[in-house]
């Protein structure tokens, strides 16, 4: 994208002014402001409550399902628009096929389908990242650490339930951009059509987004 993409002409002021509200906030209230619409949410609820049952090694709920909430909160949309899956990371050193598959196996008999929920292990994605998209990928040492790699910026949250039913949340850049409804890219690796391609859908769905271009 060659420009910024600013707050449209005709969209509704409300989440302009939402936006503003959350802009003043600290990086823990964001996050309590982030639990509350989780938590208001019964579909993730649920995943997270079913992921915590499974008991995968370093499991989180990532990205979309949460900064798409967040938007639809912000922008006074259905909790489902625009969530196409729902993604789980988890982390076991056994990278054979046949471990994945049969967590996601177990995983399609616990989860609703719709919407679906994707099981992948993190240590499996350097083994097939080339072939799908071009370019090699180093091995990950965590969960985390593919996260970290998120194209953007703003997609790199995750959460998780703990056993005494509190709130886990992983966002190496902060929850300000999801909040601001903003999406900026991430150049630690070389993912510009991937920023750009999720920012095109996005902009689409939430026309109130301001997107970064990469540098």
């Amino acid at each position: 994208m060659a420009t910024e993409i600013e707050l449209g002409a005709g969209v509704d002021c409300g989440a302009f002014v939402m936006r503003s509200k959350f802009a003043e906030m600290s990086e823990e209230a964001l996050r309590g402001a982030l639990e509350k619409i989780i938590r208001d949410t019964p579909f993730l609820m649920d995943t997270l409550t079913h992921a915590r049952a499974m008991d995968l090694p370093d499991c989180w709920l990532v990205s979309g399902a949460i900064y798409n909430r967040v938007w639809n909160h912000l922008t006074d949309r259905p909790a489902r628009f625009g969530i196409k899956d729902l993604d789980l990371f988890y982390f076991d050193q056994d990278t054979s096929w046949e471990a994945e598959d049969a967590v996601i196996k177990r995983a399609a008999k616990l989860f609703a389908n719709d919407p679906p929920v994707e099981v992948r292990n993190q240590a499996r994605v350097h083994l097939w990242y080339e072939k799908h998209f071009g370019t090699p990928y180093p091995a990950l040492k965590s969960s985390r650490e593919g996260i970290d790699r998120f194209a953007c910026k703003t997609h790199a949250v995750g959460v998780r339930l703990r056993a005494d039913d509190r709130f886990e949340v992983y966002a190496p850049y902060g929850l300000a951009d999801i909040f601001a409804l903003r999406v900026t890219p991430n150049p630690l690796l070389d993912n510009r059509a991937t920023h750009e391609a999720k920012a095109a859908r996005q902009v689409k769905l939430w026309p109130e987004l301001t997107i970064i271009p990469w540098p």
